[in-house]
């Protein structure tokens, strides 16, 4: 881990997602300017959704980096890296993310997540997230839009 400088300890980006009820489980809706940004908008909400975000400072990054066979594959793997920090060591929550590589050709991501270690005495805890799924997951880009559609299980 490396700790958080400069610009990005204070710009925290305006939330672009939302909760959708789903059966069992929790659709995620995220959108942003690019595909890129919703990716990110995405992986907010899916730490958002595990705890208060609020509650969780930039301390430290941590970097991922996931790749697919076409743009849900590495949606799904984007996600799934970023789960996987918050379920072992060092159990890392990130309040911000933000996407440092995005190769649409070959679908290969570089991020890095903004945030610190979950702790249960300072983060009240949410729901649990026990996978990504692939079901009924989407991406939509129109003009100066995009947005996409996600399925985890709780």
């Amino acid at each position: 881990m490396a700790p958080v400088k400069g610009e990005d300890k204070e710009e925290i980006p305006d939330c672009k997602y939302e909760y959708l009820d789903h059966t069992a489980d929790v659709q995620l809706h995220a959108w942003g300017d690019t595909l890129a940004e919703a990716f990110e908008q995405c992986a907010m909400a899916m730490f958002g959704y595990m705890t208060e975000i609020d509650s969780v400072e930039m301390l430290e990054t941590q970097e991922i980096e996931a790749e697919g066979h076409d743009m849900l594959s590495l949606l799904f793997h984007f996600l799934d890296e970023f789960l996987f920090l918050f379920c072992a060591e060092p159990f890392f929550i990130a309040r911000k993310v933000k996407i440092l590589e995005f190769n649409r050709e070959e679908f290969k991501i570089r991020a890095q997540g903004f945030g610190e270690e979950f702790q249960l005495g300072k983060h009240p805890q949410g729901s649990e997230v026990k996978a990504i799924t692939y079901s009924n997951m989407q991406y939509h880009e129109h003009e100066g839009k995009a947005e996409v559609f996600v399925i985890i299980d709780i």
